[in-house]
């Protein structure tokens, strides 16, 4: 269900930046919550959602309209050219004169539809099921917008991991250098180091290209223009201490935006039978007019003399046979019924299973961290230890490449340790219902 939502936000908001001007105002830097405040507000599908909302509101308005009296105009002018006649008495009589002309108020009153109920006694939850749309468009976009912020800063710090290492490999190509030429050494290490500083270029313009190719998913994630760089803020040390040892919290399914959504469509489809049983109820309304009538032969002394009426009156409309349309239609909202109860079941017994299985990747990943963080600093000490017996002449080139690889290796793999806790803490607080908005 996360890839089918993802996916559209990312083709609909790569769509949307493309050929966008770059505004002046788009912050220089992002943090993750300016990220995702920017989000909030730039993301199409967090707008498209807020405009359902305003047009859900102003339907219901349109609804609840059919309650106020209704009150209408008609004008009409006629030119009969041929005046019916009949026979009156034995003798021919035209029955009407040349011209007329016609001034109509009118005015209507719903006593009872069962339409403009349904349209009063639902407009409360239609509008609560709107909002419900919008704060789960948010949420979606929240947990998919942190995790690709996550995925950013991960391979921002290969791309650092490699420069350092180049930076490493450097210093070690010019000690094997000053070896060589001071005939301590042969050609081996200098080749060893230049080759190694090859695949560490190599490595760093692969880590480059990818690094483009996530931030641009990570800004079309967040509606930001395409044309426009983005550059993310953050503090290493502060997501680190951000990181806490994983709970033991039990999902709440009220908490959960899903859940609320399907109790406003239940008390909505326990509204649309209700409205199916009242079939068989009359339709009652209060209507009159009030008639300005205008006769003459001549066209020019028409509006001179005016036959005015008026009347009013209660229309009492009442379905007797429709072909059994009204039992299907009970029927259809019976079963609609059941189904969103089976669905309400359905998420209860899913969402445990669901909490239960990113609550194990969270502890797993933050297992790995704490494990791989130890191995950073270990890996540090020896390759520090290795590169001054080298210096020294203790210790052989190639233990100082290995030193280097297992440094490289275990900081690469630090970082995304790092990153992975983090973007799995989202997905168990989504599991908990813990993002709102």
């Amino acid at each position: 269900m996360r890839t089918k939502l993802i996916l559209p936000v990312l083709l609909l908001g790569y769509l949307q930046g493309i050929g966008q001007a770059v505004p002046d105002s788009l912050p220089k830097e992002l943090d993750l919550e300016q990220a995702i405040a920017f989000s909030l507000k730039n993301q199409p599908l967090v707008q498209q959602a807020e405009i359902d909302q305003k047009i859900t509101a102003a339907n219901i308005r349109s609804r609840l309209a059919d309650w106020y009296p209704q009150v209408n105009f008609n004008y009409n002018l006629q030119h009969n050219f041929i005046v019916q006649t009949n026979i009156i008495g034995g003798n021919p009589v035209k029955l009407g004169v040349d011209n007329v002309s016609a001034l109509q108020f009118t005015l209507s009153q719903t006593l009872f539809n069962r339409d403009v109920l349904l349209a009063r006694r639902t407009k409360n939850d239609v509008l609560q099921q709107s909002l419900q749309f919008t704060q789960q468009q948010k949420i979606d976009v929240v947990v998919a917008v942190s995790k690709a912020y996550y995925d950013v800063l991960a391979t921002t710090q290969q791309v650092k991991v490699a420069a350092e290492n180049i930076n490493r490999i450097e210093r070690s190509l010019k000690d094997a250098k000053s070896q060589y030429d001071a005939g301590v050494a042969d050609k081996t290490d200098y080749k060893r180091a230049t080759i190694a500083l090859n695949n560490a270029k190599a490595s760093k313009t692969a880590n480059e290209e990818i690094l483009k190719a996530k931030q641009e998913y990570l800004k079309s994630l967040m509606g930001y223009p395409a044309e426009a760089p983005v550059q993310l803020r953050y503090d290493s040390a502060a997501l680190e201490n951000s990181i806490t040892t994983p709970g033991s919290d039990a999902p709440d399914l009220n908490n959960r935006i899903e859940f609320q959504l399907l109790n406003t469509q239940l008390k909505l489809q326990e509204a649309n039978l209700k409205y199916n049983k009242w079939a068989y109820l009359p339709n009652l309304s209060l209507n009159g007019a009030y008639n300005l009538n205008y006769l003459n032969n001549e066209f020019a002394k028409l509006y001179n003399v005016n036959y005015p009426a008026s009347f009013a009156g209660i229309t009492l409309g009442f379905p007797i046979f429709q072909g059994g349309k009204r039992k299907a239609n009970i029927e259809a909202a019976s079963w609609q019924l059941e189904r969103t109860k089976l669905d309400l079941l359905s998420l209860k017994n899913s969402v445990n299973a669901a909490y239960s299985q990113a609550m194990a990747t969270y502890k797993s990943t933050y297992t790995n961290y704490q494990a791989l963080k130890e191995n950073l600093e270990l890996a540090r000490e020896v390759y520090d230890v290795i590169q001054l017996q080298y210096r020294n002449g203790i210790k052989t080139y190639l233990e100082v490449i290995n030193a280097e690889t297992d440094l490289r290796t275990a900081t690469i793999n630090y970082y995304t340790a790092l990153y992975n806790v983090l973007a799995s803490r989202v997905d168990v607080q989504k599991e908990l219902g813990q993002i709102n908005f």
